[in-house]
């Protein structure tokens, strides 16, 4: 139970809110209780409160009673994940509160790059585009780089998936001193800092109202919304205060996990959890968060598709073939650990087919780790099998059998294309996480022709299929709680 966390969430609660308070009751006094508030170029008013409450905000003394009744609901010292949700909601209110105060008058607080709110034209922009997966997911980044080229690196590797940007404190600083190129045009927002981070909640939570059809104040659908269709996730880089700890207890209510790089006493096992390694966060955050990455264009010379499924490669027309009884050949699935993988990394061990004359012959070993949050043993034989349909798929392959009977050829015409043994992974990482993306989350593959490594790695496959068909043996309708055969041969 990561009972300091809670803690410091609760905390952070009592600060935001009764610094809110204050600020609430100075724009009060100076500017009077009539005063119109709400943010600049939006049909949805106050967006944190409009989708979380519905209630009406137009002038002042409006925010007095919402203030008051979340400090009396959700600010509690309740230390649980429901507790600090509660507190993260309080945290989101109170920040909402003080960033529409700095718009009184139709004031414009911010100069560029900073952005401050983003308005509605931002939103009608890119909106659909984030809620249909066109952009894959928003990364909300706060605080502050272990150094600036290592912040350089990180905006990089996220811009390379597509992913929009929420950038707040620090790291904004950090970019613009790389010169890296952040605004609309690259779908890299620098809020600004301290509460303006709201803004990346009031972008969400419009995005549900606009485009989900949600009814203000109706919390369980903005809810739902968030988790299936804003795949988001916040980087807390840097030293960590309570005030921002109960706010990004807030986007772990919307359905946001919450990644860290500081240490931590204890985890929030899949909502907030630590991985100091800047090479390895943003591949842990998407699979994190669920955030599947489509390969549209296979890097390979020859077409992909299932109307070469057919495709029948003779002997004459063949460059080379693998295994059929000629050589040695299998084909091996096999579950790992996420330390136990490099994702998209291709091993060709002997000889490439540049290597092998016209007609030659070589031993084939095929052998695909997967590593996913959901996979599990029981689906390796699955996987396997489809080794033989995503070869057969590409034109110049012919793929039949499978295990140690399986049989490759490719033909002249591939090989002319320029087509490579380690083309053979690029087929199988693309389609693997295409076809699968529920369980597979990496895909390393390691091919190998040379024959004392394929006679060396067959016996850990040949135990693996002993292994599944032994399992098989043992399922039967008296061993098993449930199955599924029909009722008369039951």
């Amino acid at each position: 139970m990561s009972v300091n966390l809670y803690k410091q969430a609760y905390q952070g609660a009592v600060i935001a809110t009764s610094y809110a308070e204050i600020l609430l009751n100075q724009a009060i006094r100076q500017h009077g209780e009539e005063t119109p508030v709400y943010y600049p170029d939006t049909a949805y008013k106050l967006p944190v409160i409009t989708a979380l409450s519905g209630e009406e905000v137009k002038i002042l003394k409006d925010l007095v009673p919402i203030l008051n009744r979340i400090r009396q609901n959700n600010v509690r010292a309740e230390f649980s994940l429901d507790g600090a949700k509660a507190n993260g909601e309080a945290a989101f209110y109170a920040a909402e509160i003080i960033e529409a105060l700095r718009y009184i008058n139709n004031a414009n607080p911010h100069v560029d790059p900073w952005t401050g709110f983003l308005t509605d034209p931002v939103l009608r922009k890119f909106g659909i585009q984030l809620v249909d997966f066109t952009i894959p997911g928003v990364a909300v980044i706060l605080g502050k780089a272990k150094d600036s080229k290592a912040a350089a690196a990180l905006i990089k590797e996220l811009q390379s998936k597509g992913m929009m940007l929420m950038l707040c404190n620090e790291i904004i600083e950090q970019l613009l001193e790389e010169n890296v190129k952040l605004g609309i045009d690259y779908i890299a927002f620098p809020l600004g800092n301290f509460t303006q981070a709201i803004h990346a909640v009031n972008f969400a939570l419009r995005a549900g109202l606009a485009f989900g059809g949600i009814a203000p104040g109706n919390k369980p659908a903005q809810l739902d919304y968030q988790r299936r269709r804003v795949r988001a996730f916040v980087l807390a880089l840097g030293e960590q205060d309570d005030v921002r700890i109960a706010a990004e207890f807030g986007a772990i209510m919307l359905g946001f996990p919450v990644i860290t790089d500081q240490p931590l006493e204890e985890e929030v096992p899949d909502w907030y959890v630590y991985q100091p390694d800047y090479e390895k966060i943003v591949p842990f955050s998407l699979e994190l968060r669920g955030i599947k990455l489509k390969i549209v264009d296979i890097p390979v010379p020859i077409t992909i598709g299932p109307a070469f499924e057919g495709e029948t490669i003779r002997k004459a027309d063949a460059h080379v073939e693998f295994g059929g009884g000629r050589t040695t050949a299998f084909e091996l699935v096999k579950m790992v650990g996420p330390d136990e993988i490099e994702d998209g990394r291709i091993t060709v061990i002997g000889p490439e087919i540049d290597d092998v004359e016209e007609g030659g012959k070589l031993p084939l070993g095929i052998l695909v780790k997967i590593y996913g949050r959901k996979m599990q043993e029981d689906f390796e034989s699955v996987l396997e099998r489809r080794i033989h349909y995503f070869i057969n798929y590409g034109e110049g392959l012919w793929h039949v059998a499978q295990r140690d009977l399986c049989w490759v050829r490719i033909s002249r015409d591939a090989k002319a294309r320029g087509f490579k043994f380690r083309h053979f992974g690029e087929i199988l990482i693309a389609k693997f996480k295409s076809e699968f993306p529920a369980i597979v989350d990496r895909v390393e593959v390691i091919l190998m022709t040379d024959a004392a490594k394929v006679e060396e790695n067959i016996r850990e496959a040949r135990e693996a299929y002993h292994r599944r068909d032994e399992r098989l043996r043992g399922l039967t309708d008296e061993s098993v709680e449930e199955f599924y055969s029909c009722t008369l041969c039951q």
